[in-house]
């Protein structure tokens, strides 16, 4: 506060030092303020607030140090996924870790920016249903990304990305949307259905509980990549088990894939949904898994 006291102070001794050319006299025993009065002290206070956020920042030190960076990239899908409604959802659900500031972009060609760097994981929410996707530039740039060490997180429709373009992407996801198709089932009729924690010991899931949720149970996956398998479900049409939740690692990256996700009520219907996406991509980061603070309502802990 000192260095706002000091401009005051010397803007206001600029003021007084003449007090003729500042304050006008326009009736007989009275004094009040003129035009450029007015404007000096417009400028004292401007300069005071100014001073003082100045001061504040650089008592501060480095803005957002502990920040992560993630990159939600989203605008294209399936017709039936309204990703308008549900990527500001999922940006809602990472932000209550304090930790977490996530930039949304409404273009998935974005992802041949040099700015990947910049950010800690990219999120992918989005299908190129029936168009091209990304092209080569951005084919590359995020395979570089994850190599390298970046984060990679998969929501939901989003292991469909790139279907029949890239076969590069099953090896980095490990497991990605098999396509339509006689004898390629799609996923259960959406409603109620138990997703079990099938490693209650990793970072993601540790004091996880088998909850239920609302959503779409997807048998729809392929691949043959290795795969850390962390929550699955057990579909009422062909009575097996299908991943839910999985991580695996590329390069120097890790990657987390869910499917979890078909509208906005899926992500909230039940909190550990949240718990599990903000784990998730904690994780994939390379950072603790644990929140440094979370305003919604508590997963199911044992």
């Amino acid at each position: 506060m000192n260095l706002a006291k000091s401009i005051l102070k010397g803007i206001a001794s600029m003021i007084t030092c003449e007090p003729d050319r500042y304050w006008s006299h326009n009736r007989p025993g009275a004094l009040r303020p003129g035009i450029r009065t007015v404007r000096w002290l417009g400028l004292t206070v401007s300069l005071a607030a100014g001073a003082c956020s100045i001061q504040k920042t650089l008592l501060a030190g480095p803005a957002e140090t502990n920040q992560l960076r993630i990159l939600l990239v989203t605008g294209q899908d399936y017709p039936a996924h309204v990703w308008r409604e549900t990527a500001p959802a999922l940006r809602r659900l990472l932000e209550d870790d304090a930790r977490f500031k996530v930039r949304v972009i409404e273009d998935p060609h974005a992802l041949d920016s040099a700015m990947l760097t910049n950010y800690d994981a990219v999120l992918l929410h989005f299908q190129n249903w029936q168009q091209p996707g990304p092209g080569a530039a951005a084919r590359d740039n995020l395979q570089r990304f994850v190599t390298n060490g970046g984060g990679l997180v998969s929501v939901h429709f989003a292991c469909g990305a790139w279907h029949g373009e890239w076969p590069e992407f099953q090896n980095i996801m490990g497991r990605v949307w098999h396509g339509q198709g006689p004898g390629k089932p799609q996923h259960d009729k959406r409603g109620k259905f138990l997703v079990e924690i099938a490693d209650k010991t990793h970072p993601i899931t540790a004091g996880l509980t088998d909850f239920e949720t609302t959503d779409e149970l997807y048998t729809c996956l392929t691949g043959d990549a290795p795969i850390h398998l962390l929550a699955h479900a057990k579909s009422k049409v062909d009575q097996k088990y299908h991943p839910q939740a999985f991580s695996r690692e590329y390069g120097k990256g890790r990657v987390f894939l869910t499917t979890l996700g078909h509208d906005v009520f899926a992500y909230t219907n039940n909190p550990v949904v949240g718990e599990l996406l903000r784990r998730g991509t904690a994780w994939s980061a390379g950072v603790s898994t644990q929140p440094a603070k979370q305003t919604n309502s508590q997963p199911h802990l044992h």
